[in-house]
């Protein structure tokens, strides 16, 4: 199924359900006469309140991410969660309300039958669905086009499960073999198709959306490839585990009919926390350019007055997913400051820079138009920072998984500003990314929370870092 047919599928199930729930309640306490009212409630309005309420709800608690072969289980118990989260709110708001208009409403036992009628309409509307999608993925509608990376017998167990299990959606296009003896082999009706040195040629030339990987432990070199060359693509990982990653409690796996896998770089943020990010990151470069406003206007003039060249400086840089977008800065440097050499990191009293440019590099004031960035959603508040394509291709070369970084949006600060100095060197960007895939791997509110305020400490201080 088309995921924008899906989604708009769900929505609309979402929709008929939680109304339908909203009359049937209304109907209880409002005609049934069991309750009195000093204003009656007008139905048609307070539906939609109550579905575009669920439907945030929904959203943040990531409800409406795509779905792919999910349990149902899963998914009812995220719905018994939030619902019940969602319940407790607006059955308090509604004891508050009835409280201050001295209505009785008997508020503990509706909250079980909202709950109750809500869980049965939604939920089953969910089933519904997820039937259908089923059915379809089944009968060759949605699937994926998958490899399967080895050929040993994990390699050819995985393989038995999803021919005998169609509804996961696994159109296994061929093997992957590690050693080259293997390769024109064949089982189950799938051939070997090549080697590891050729997977992304066959990543693109077969529209390849998942990857499985079943190798042998003595092969951790060439997982450590595999991962390299497919940090950059949208393909989805999963790899059969050793027996003892699984019993020494090192491996946190799902299940594929009995076989366990593991999702390699997951997201760890949860999708209500992206979410609220992304409203804060809003939130914050709205303030911020209005707040800075008579700042940016005396950095400009200054700017000027002080060098040719224009105010701000635009450069290309790689954001999430490798995407391009150009970056807002204050000029700080002479403009063309890079006609002679190229592209070169900026150094310690670097003779580029001119004099209004270090008092604005000083106080963080160059970095406010990223702000527009912000707005944009190029880039966040807190990220990795990004990185000219030059640099992104040749650091690639040289650092396994840098291009890791690009799996989320670059920030105007992160781990890596507050506990390093500016990039002068490669040893420089080495350290760095360590404290980048360090956040990748931890994203939190929590966390972005605690670099905003050491951010704020570094620029207080002036310094370039802060340990």
């Amino acid at each position: 199924m088309n995921k924008k047919l899906e989604k708009l599928l769900i929505l609309s199930v979402d929709f008929l359900t939680i109304y339908i729930v909203g009359y049937l309640y209304f109907v209880f306490r409002v005609e049934s006469g069991l309750f009195l009212f000093t204003i009656r409630p007008e139905f048609l309005i307070t539906s939609y309140i109550l579905y575009l309420y669920w439907f945030f709800i929904f959203l943040f608690v990531g409800m409406y991410k795509t779905w792919f072969a999910a349990s149902r289980f899963d998914e009812l118990s995220t719905l018994f969660k939030s619902s019940f989260i969602g319940n407790f709110i607006l059955f308090f708001a509604i004891y508050i309300d009835d409280s201050l208009h001295g209505v009785s409403s008997g508020s503990r036992i509706l909250i079980i039958i909202y709950w109750g009628m809500f869980l049965t309409f939604v939920g089953s509307g969910r089933l519904i669905v997820r039937f259908i999608q089923r059915r379809l993925l089944i009968n060759g509608i949605g699937r994926k086009n998958s490899i399967i990376i080895g050929f040993n017998d994990k390699a050819k167990e995985v393989m038995d499960q999803i021919v005998a299990h169609k509804a996961l959606g696994f159109d296994i296009i061929g093997f992957v073999a590690v050693e080259d003896k293997n390769i024109g082999n064949e089982y189950n009706g799938v051939k070997v198709i090549g080697n590891t040195d050729s997977l992304l040629k066959y990543i693109d030339d077969h529209s390849i959306e998942e990857i499985i990987i079943a190798l042998d432990r003595k092969d951790d070199n060439i997982l450590i490839d595999i991962l390299g060359k497919c940090s950059s693509s949208k393909v989805g990982l999963k790899i059969v585990p050793d027996l003892y990653e699984i019993l020494s409690g090192q491996a946190r796996t799902s299940q594929l009919y009995g076989i366990p896998l593991i999702d390699l770089m997951p997201e760890i943020m949860p999708e209500w926390e992206k979410k609220v990010k992304r409203l804060m990151d809003i939130f914050v470069s709205i303030i911020t350019l209005t707040g800075s406003l008579p700042i940016c206007l005396i950095s400009g003039i200054a700017i000027k007055l002080d060098s040719k060249g224009p105010v701000f400086f635009r450069q290309s840089r790689c954001g999430i997913d490798n995407k391009i977008f150009k970056i807002f800065k204050f000029r700080s440097m002479f403009d063309d400051a890079e006609k002679q050499s190229g592209p070169v990191w900026s150094k310690k009293n670097d003779p580029r820079i001119t004099k209004v440019g270090k008092l604005i590099r000083l106080l963080r004031i160059d970095e406010i138009p990223q702000m527009i960035n912000v707005l944009k959603g190029e880039m966040s508040m807190v990220g990795p920072r990004p990185e000219r394509p030059f640099f992104v291709e040749k650091l690639a070369e040289e650092i396994p998984y840098y291009k890791r970084r690009l799996k989320i949006r670059p920030g105007i600060t992160g781990w890596a500003q507050v506990k390093h100095k500016y990039d002068e060197s490669i040893d420089d960007v080495k350290v760095k990314l360590k404290y980048d895939l360090f956040y990748i791997e931890n994203m939190s509110l929590r966390m972005d929370l605690k670099i905003l305020f050491r951010t704020i400490f570094v620029v207080l201080l002036g310094q370039k870092h802060f340990n």
